[in-house]
């Protein structure tokens, strides 16, 4: 892994010339992101960001905290005890360097010895897992990390809606190749250079509260948004 998401965080963070991300998806056209949007504060963050923000209590895990915007909040704003966790390097050294008291490059499925009252898992975090096949294991290692009563607050997007519709009867038009129509492979580049490709998925929510249930979880849905997306409380 070449941690080009990682550099364009540290370089905006350190002033150092930073540029847009270049994203391309198998089921998406190459799109420009701003590495600006990364570093929002709370009163720039999405509605379902901010609810999962204000639900999180306890002793906090923030997994994939990228440029730590959410852990930041939760730290300065509400005084909470945030564990941030990701595995680019670049990306704990910027929030190290914007002021965050507990952040370390960390795979969570690596995570041994320790136990929350809140694991967050935002901007899809989820997807994280990469295959639908691997969401029990992840989950179950997520379950042994939560103290009893904890919970996990995840967003994610339902995208059906960016299939082509059937001519005959309505419904979507899917690739079989994948076994199931959420798992997609992520391309980034970065100032000329590209990263290796990687597999991300997006959960719709009546899967996730299947696997959920499935692994000793209760699962409610807290919010809708106007795109297919959603925010959910797992709990034990």
């Amino acid at each position: 892994m070449k941690d080009l998401f990682g550099k364009a965080i540290l370089d905006y963070q350190t002033n150092n010339a930073p540029e847009d991300l270049i994203t391309e998806t198998t089921i998406s056209e190459e799109d420009e992101m701003s590495v600006a949007y990364l570093f929002r504060s709370y009163d720039e963050m999405p509605q379902m960001e901010q609810k999962a923000l204000q639900l999180a209590k306890g002793k906090i895990l923030d997994v994939g905290c990228g440029a730590g915007s959410h852990s930041l909040s939760l730290q300065n704003e509400r005084k909470l005890d945030v564990t941030s966790i990701d595995i680019s390097a670049n990306a704990i050294q910027a929030c190290t360097l914007r002021g965050l008291k507990n952040a370390k490059i960390q795979d969570v499925m690596t995570l041994e010895n320790e136990k929350y009252d809140t694991i967050l898992l935002l901007m899809n975090g989820a997807g994280m897992c990469g295959k639908l096949k691997n969401i029990p294991n992840f989950l179950l290692k997520l379950k042994s990390l939560l103290n009893p009563g904890g919970q996990i607050l995840l967003d994610s997007s339902d995208i059906i809606y960016m299939f082509d519709d059937d001519d005959e009867d309505g419904g979507k038009w899917i690739p079989s190749k994948n076994e199931y129509y959420g798992e997609i492979v992520f391309n980034i580049a970065y100032k000329g250079e590209k990263e290796k490709p990687f597999d991300w998925m997006f959960i719709d929510y009546n899967t996730l509260q299947n696997a959920a249930l499935d692994n000793g979880f209760q699962c409610e849905l807290i919010l809708e948004g106007e795109h297919y997306d959603y925010l959910a409380k797992l709990s034990i």
